[in-house]
């Protein structure tokens, strides 16, 4: 069979010339085969590609190639922009002119070093989808302008290189679009692995070494950390793996100050932190620790926020000696791998937190089994075996079971919301929540709302219905501390809940009926201020039905050990300090004292002191309180304890002192003197973090 060759040679040579163009693979071997071609045709010496990415403002890209093969791409070059490809953008038609003219016209792109000599100048627009994308850019160095006939051969050529410009084009998109999706869908993998991998651990340990593996495994990234905040202020806790042998990677845990850190700044503007540290750089102990473990390279170094909500919880820190590690691509893998991380973080507090709160929910269960065994059950929280507390409580349960309204008298701080909820804890309305309200601390003027409720635009601001205290406690018990201090022109409304159980809504005239029992108190002398008419006498003759009087501290001294030692322990639970033991000096002289400010004065004097301890004797500077004739003989001086350093924890700190003291636990040099506590409660801490006396001094 024999092969038809084309009859005229110049379609031949145009065949094999198109054919040739559009196997090119990129834009510069396009312009070497396009000069190839001008120079065999004698047409031109140099030809070159110009593109533009964007119609309206062009992003030129020019495609060129040396004499001695070297590709030539410069891009977003403003003076090529503003050259003679915006010339052809508006007339799209073959530009041509001599040297003298083109230096004239594009002075900064004659002077640029891009062209060589040359004698004339030409560009012919390309064309794809109807829309100029560009020019073909060629040079003539010989001294003969292209003449008519040669110019519409030019144009030809142009056509063809427009469809060689579109074709590469497309192969190109194809490419980058396969690597795109492939990067997808790598990312996608990892993205689905890492979830996997850490939302399913509520340790933090492990959750931070299952991080490490999967980051360290994925970026080749060496060092990564988890930086939380600890319990005390101003301070840092750092879980780090380092991967100094990939076989066997180091695990730290450490606690440092936060000023000065890099970690400070993430967590104050919450944005991520890329840099590279140098080893004269002011660094702080975690970046000087990079420097000496991996031989004072320049360390790269990106740290970024762990966001939940609008709230950061931590900070991923990454370290590589290697900076191509964190390229755009990678950070805004890790970027979403760290909004993976923040969630398991969340998670893992939120478990770690009800860990904590389990346990210490069985503490304070204990200690309030305790407290009831101590204290008469029908009296709750009240405390007192004096003959004056024995009458109040007396009353207490001749009146409880009863409707009648009983009326609290005794000074500020001696405990009256507490007799309050003994009679509403004795009473048969036990069975609902006793409802309050301090008549002085609401203003006047909402008083009326707040006892009685409103209905919506029953006044400015009442956009919506409001239900009062009466109606919360109907078939309850409703506590109105401080009555005294009730205006006057409220008083016969609240006389005529007592006396007819009903009442109305601010608003409304719909008459609403309760059944309330009322118990009022007050610091005030209602009897004095009946006689001035600061309060009208038929409402004090109805609260004043069944009186109970508390006595101020200062007449029942008797009680202040028992009041002393039921605040020094239930305040150090609260403050989870360790106070086993008071001076019997200390309570003497406490008893001996006037206590103007009664119960509540005394209890804030018992939580200064259990700040101020260091031990577990309760340390009262009682000179603060006194007159200096008055100031007692000082106590046995009870040895501080063992202060907790910097850069240690409770853990770090016991082994320390243990270390320190070769293991002896009691005695007067023992670890437990050391640290402040008994020896039943350093073993009872030992055995809860785990430490082993007998291994760890065999170490």
């Amino acid at each position: 069979m024999s092969l038809t060759s084309m009859g005229d040679p110049q379609e031949q040579q145009l065949f094999n010339l198109t054919r040739t163009l559009l196997q090119q693979p990129d834009f510069c071997a396009l312009a070497q085969a396009l000069t190839l071609h001008l120079r065999q045709a004698d047409l031109a010496g140099q030809a070159a590609i110009i593109l533009t990415a964007d119609e309206l403002h062009p992003q030129v890209r020019y495609y060129g190639v040396k004499d001695n093969g070297e590709s030539v791409i410069k891009m977003d070059e403003l003076a090529l922009a503003s050259g003679p490809v915006s010339h052809i953008l508006s007339r799209p038609d073959m530009l041509h002119c001599d040297v003298a003219a083109f230096r004239e016209a594009w002075p900064v792109l004659a002077g640029c070093g891009l062209y060589p000599n040359f004698s004339y100048y030409g560009m012919l627009p390309l064309a794809s989808d109807g829309k100029i994308v560009g020019g073909c850019e060629i040079l003539r160095d010989d001294d003969r302008p292209w003449s008519e006939k040669e110019r519409a051969r030019l144009r030809s050529l142009a056509q063809i290189v427009a469809l060689a410009v579109e074709q590469i084009q497309i192969r190109l998109s194809d490419s980058q679009h396969h690597k795109l999706l492939c990067r997808e869908r790598n990312d996608f993998r990892l993205l689905v692995a890492i979830t996997n991998a850490v939302l399913s651990k509520l340790d933090l340990d492990e959750l931070i070494s299952e991080i490490a593996h999967e980051i360290h495994n994925n970026f080749g990234i060496d060092s990564i950390s988890i930086v939380l905040r600890a319990s005390r202020r101003h301070r840092l806790k750092i879980y780090s793996t380092h991967y100094i042998d990939r076989d066997a990677p180091v695990h730290d845990r450490s606690e440092v100050n936060e000023q000065g850190t890099l970690s400070e700044r993430v967590f104050h503007s919450k944005k991520m932190l890329l840099l590279n540290l140098h080893q004269h750089d002011s660094l702080a102990p975690y970046e000087r620790m990079l420097f000496d473990m991996w031989g004072n390279q320049i360390q790269t170094l990106c740290l970024l926020p762990l966001m939940s909500g609008d709230n950061i919880l931590g900070v991923l820190k990454l370290a590589q000696c290697q900076e191509h590690i964190f390229t755009t691509a990678n950070l805004k893998l890790l970027h979403q791998i760290a909004g993976r991380i923040a969630i398991a973080v969340d998670n893992a507090l939120a478990y770690q937190e009800i860990q904590r709160l389990k346990e210490r929910l069985i503490d304070e269960n204990l200690a309030l089994t305790e407290q009831i065994n101590n204290v008469a059950a029908d009296f709750g929280e009240i405390i007192g075996q004096s003959q004056a507390m024995r009458d109040v409580m007396r009353q207490v349960e001749m009146v409880a079971r009863s409707n009648s309204t009983v009326l609290i008298l005794g000074e500020t701080g001696t405990g009256k919301e507490l007799v309050a909820r003994a009679i509403h804890n004795q009473s048969t309305r036990n069975g609902r929540r006793m409802v309050k309200l301090n008549c002085a601390a609401m203003p006047a003027g909402l008083l009326e709302s707040d006892l009685f409720g409103h209905e919506r635009g029953a006044f400015t601001g009442a956009s919506a219905q409001h239900i009062g205290r009466f109606e919360l406690a109907d078939k309850s018990s409703l506590f109105l501390d401080e009555v005294g201090d009730m205006p006057l022109e409220l008083q016969p409304k609240l006389l005529r809940v007592l006396q007819e159980q009903e009442f109305e809504r601010l608003g409304s005239n719909k008459v609403i009926h309760t059944d309330v029992r009322l118990i009022a108190a007050t610091n005030c002398d209602l009897r004095q201020m009946v006689a001035d008419r600061a309060f009208r006498s038929d409402l004090y003759y109805r609260l004043n039905v069944f009186p109970v009087r508390l006595p101020p501290l200062r007449e029942r001294p008797e009680d202040i050990p028992l009041l002393v030692k039921a605040f020094t322990f239930k305040i150090a639970r609260r403050l989870e300090r360790n106070i086993d033991s008071i001076p019997a000096e200390t309570l003497r002289t406490l008893s001996r004292m006037e206590w103007p400010g009664n119960v509540r004065e005394l209890e804030n004097v018992i939580e200064r002191a259990v700040l101020l301890t260091r031990g577990n004797v309760l340390q009262l500077s009682l000179c603060e309180m006194m007159p200096p004739f008055l100031a007692p003989a000082p106590a046995y001086a009870q040895p501080e304890a063992e202060p907790l350093r910097d850069d240690e924890d409770e853990y770090q700190r016991i082994v320390r002192v243990l270390k320190e003291t070769n293991g002896v636990i009691a005695g007067s040099r023992g670890a437990a003197q050391r640290l402040g506590v008994k020896r039943t409660t350093l073993l009872s801490r030992m055995k809860r973090l785990g430490i082993d006396k007998n291994s760890l001094l065999a170490k």
